[in-house]
């Protein structure tokens, strides 16, 4: 047992002072009390938060990061990015993906997220082959969250088809070529190599284009009783709209809701461009919307309606996506000044709360946990114990009001003041430094020394 002692310590209702948490040798929260310290605790050096869950990311996309910024193209939008992304696919090896994702959840935990939920569809080699071991870009995706500490979800994608209406793949998308059967064994490696590590697995299928109705009835019908996370992306381009208009008559997330039982194991991400009634569907539901502010600027994509979700008690999370940023700050930051652009007015998203920086913390916390599959999200007996703390030292945190500390750090602060963090009761980064980060700049430098000479 290990007992760490909180000067103060964030719960959704509230700050509290003098916490004293006891971690059992799984990792797991046992225990909550207050007090002063006692002999053997460890004293924290600041404010006490929990770990921050990642729901959404593509981690060999941290390699192009910032080199996509060319103005060569007025009509420039994601599917021009996507053009130079499928570039960098055909060069990745099992190795670089591997060096990539360590190097990539090194810098998310010093970010502030604790845990990531990997949406990962780089299954196969160049031509679409598959590899000796069918999950061996999983397998390397696992040993870099291992390496690094991060809590993993796991989500293998299902990817079949270049369009709505089964249209064929073309030749930059046949690394991602799964069918039901191809998937199903993809799954099985996949079990194997999330067993005994701690990380946890879960269901995904690409997006609408990538996987027909009876694609998604298969994988479902074989998984039935599951209560395993279940991810896709969704109308996060208006073209994509325009396009499922035209097959099916139906907005994308209107046929997902009017097809497939989507319910509260579900994660929408993106999920931009809904109209009224597909947004009241989403919040019925109980799933949760992954909004990734950063990238869906950087793409732009556009801005989800979060005000109106979230009148409506919609759930949702935050991601780093292509990861042009990997700090949970910056993406809360976004989610928040987007929807006050749009309606040109200030704290959108409060919720019915006070402190906007609660609110947005307090939900994208419980929308994360629950995309994840994982017991995070809260400082609560039986939860993993992934913790950050905020720098005690830190001049701007002096004097101020506990209830005003998160907004303080969200909205006038930096990715600096996260001082320390926990995962499943280790301390992966003490004072700002994780042990594993000088090798794994190292690796991630030679893997892009490769990849830009190639």
């Amino acid at each position: 047992m290990t007992t760490l002692h909180a000067p103060l310590a964030w719960f959704a209702d509230g700050w509290q002072a003098d916490l004293r948490i006891t971690i059992d040798a799984a990792g797991n929260i046992a225990a909550l009390s207050h007090g002063a310290a006692q002999p053997g605790d460890e004293r924290l050096a600041g404010p006490l938060l929990p770990g921050m869950p990642n729901l959404h990311s593509h981690a060999f996309q941290r390699a192009m990061a910032g080199l996509a910024e060319e103005a060569l193209n007025p009509e420039d939008s994601f599917w021009t990015w996507r053009e130079l992304m499928y570039r960098l696919v055909g060069r990745i090896t099992p190795e670089h993906a591997q060096a990539i994702a360590t190097h990539l959840y090194i810098e998310m935990l010093k970010g502030g997220y604790t845990g990531v939920a990997e949406f990962h569809y780089l299954h196969h080699q160049p031509g679409g082959v598959a590899y000796a071991s069918r999950a061996e870009m999983a397998e390397r995706i696992a040993a870099a969250a291992q390496a690094s500490g991060i809590g993993l979800t796991l989500l293998p994608a299902f990817y079949a088809h270049g369009g709505f209406g089964a249209k064929p793949l073309v030749e930059k998308q046949l690394r991602f070529r799964n069918d039901v059967d191809g998937y199903m064994r993809l799954l099985e490696g996949v079990r194997a190599a999330t067993a005994g590590s701690g990380a946890g697995w879960g269901l995904c299928f690409h997006s609408l284009r990538a996987a027909t109705a009876g694609d998604i009835a298969a994988v479902l019908a074989a998984h039935e009783g599951d209560t395993r996370p279940i991810h896709i992306h969704i109308a996060e381009q208006t073209k994509e709209v325009e396009d499922c208009l035209a097959w099916s008559n139906q907005r994308p997330v209107e046929w997902l809701y009017n097809t497939a039982p989507v319910d509260e194991r579900w994660c929408l991400i993106h999920a931009t461009h809904v109209d009224e009634s597909e947004v009241a569907h989403m919040a019925k539901s109980k799933a949760v919307v992954g909004l990734c502010p950063t990238t869906e600027a950087n793409l732009g994509d556009g801005l989800f309606p979060a005000q109106e979700y979230l009148a409506q008690g919609g759930r949702f999370g935050i991601g780093s996506d292509s990861h042009v940023s990997v700090s949970a700050l910056e993406e809360l930051r976004w989610l928040e000044y987007g929807q006050r652009l749009k309606h040109e007015r200030r704290n959108r998203l409060a919720a019915g709360k006070t402190e906007v920086a609660e609110a947005l913390f307090a939900a994208t916390l419980a929308g994360g946990a629950q995309a994840l599959g994982s017991r995070t999200g809260a400082i609560a007996i039986g939860n993993r114990a992934d913790l950050i703390v905020l720098d005690g030292a830190q001049a701007m945190l002096a004097h101020v009001a506990p209830e005003k500390l998160l907004g303080r750090w969200l909205f006038g602060g930096s990715d600096a003041w996260v001082r320390d963090v926990m995962v499943g009761g280790r301390w992966l980064v003490k004072d700002r430094r994780h042990a594993g980060e000088a090798a794994a700049h190292r690796a991630f430098a030679k893997a892009m020394a490769e990849l830009m000479a190639a």
